[in-house]
């Protein structure tokens, strides 16, 4: 195995990120650097459970870990407060103690109950990244941002839980589906076009493949430089947020049927649109940003009438009061903030329909 590239992320509880081909198999000497050998948890869902657990635990178990897994329904339906309850109690039934970790082995579905879970978990307890979707990697799995979903709108339940450490294995991508695969392509998109030209350039005619393991850890650097800068979301970090209103809009609209990467995808391409209609980007922007979401798999037009969708954007949990916080891509590597009322936020989707 090549040496892993390492990204040191700065927060008030600093950790690593190391990303490299091969590192699933040599997780348990990794895990083995933030907690002493001895019981550990693992969670995942069903459909990674028989695809890679069986490498993890023999790496944990030749680290000298005896694990324990916890496997639920794999699918954003899982995301609730009965399937984070389950794992609260299996860690307890367990025993663990504030010494111990949790794993996190999956997507951003697994990635966020998991640390949700170890954030509550006897006040706190910690927990390793170790995601399996290129979703994940680029995105869910950096930041400490860990919660569940609401009948009312998605993530309304959650904390901010910065993981012990995260290892991302580029060769675990290769059993995704492609939609699966396209999702965490969505993200990629994202994070170059608030702040990459260079890397938005790259991926935008889909030919990228080759350089998967770099495009990760770019964006990963992105992101963690974000983090470190704005940790609890208070200014900058408002920017990862592009595409997600009416991605998450999106998704609750529609019972979860678009996946969260293609929803931010139409997000994306339809705040684009309304950049254009209203004045802030030019017209070749979108149109290019409809260009590279057609060339890697992924749709730019919304499943619903706009007006069917906007009424969901109250539900945001970046809401604050009557305000929310829109982000407009300008150019690419370049997004800004607008800070609308509710009722001008909507306005402004309107014209991106």
């Amino acid at each position: 195995m090549d040496k892993p590239h390492i990204i040191e992320v700065k927060t008030g509880k600093p950790y690593a990120i190391a990303v490299g081909e091969g590192l699933l198999r040599e997780a348990g000497s990794w895990v083995a650097t933030v907690q002493k050998p001895g019981r550990i948890a693992v969670v995942t869902d069903s459909h990674v459970a028989p695809l890679h657990y069986p490498e993890l635990e023999a790496s944990l178990t030749a680290a000298g870990f005896t694990p324990f897994l916890h496997v639920f329904p794999a699918g954003e339906a899982s995301k609730t407060l009965s399937t984070f309850g389950d794992i609260l109690n299996d860690l307890a039934e367990h025993q663990l103690t504030r010494t111990d970790k949790v794993i996190a082995l999956g997507g951003g579905v697994t990635g966020d109950l998991t640390g949700f879970a170890a954030a509550a978990y006897l006040r706190g307890i910690g927990f390793v990244q170790i995601p399996t979707t290129l979703l994940a990697m680029v995105d869910s799995s950096v930041g400490g941002k860990t919660g569940v979903d609401l009948p009312s709108g998605k993530n309304l339940a959650g904390a901010f839980h910065q993981p012990a450490l995260v290892l991302c294995d580029p060769n675990v991508t290769d059993t995704l589906p492609t939609d699966v695969f396209a999702d965490g392509v969505a993200e990629a998109l994202k994070t170059a076009l608030l702040g990459d030209a260079d890397l938005f350039s790259l991926m935008e005619q889909g030919q990228w493949r080759s350089q998967r393991n770099q495009v990760i850890e770019r964006c990963i650097r992105i992101k963690a430089d974000i983090v470190e800068e704005d940790e609890f979301e208070q200014g900058r970090r408002k920017l990862l947020n592009l595409g997600h209103t009416l991605g998450h809009a999106i998704e609750k609209c529609t019972a979860f049927a678009v996946s969260h990467g293609h929803a931010v995808a139409m997000g994306m391409a339809a705040v684009a649109r309304a950049a254009v209609a209203n004045g802030l980007a030019p017209a070749a922007l979108a149109k290019r940003i409809q260009a590279a979401l057609l060339a890697n798999g992924l749709p730019f037009t919304l499943p619903l009438p706009m007006d069917e969708i906007l009424p969901a954007i109250a539900s945001d949990k970046k809401r604050a009061g009557s305000r929310l916080t829109v982000v407009v891509p300008t150019a690419p590597g370049d997004c800004r903030l607008l800070d609308l009322s509710l009722t001008e936020a909507q306005a402004f989707l309107r014209k991106g329909a």
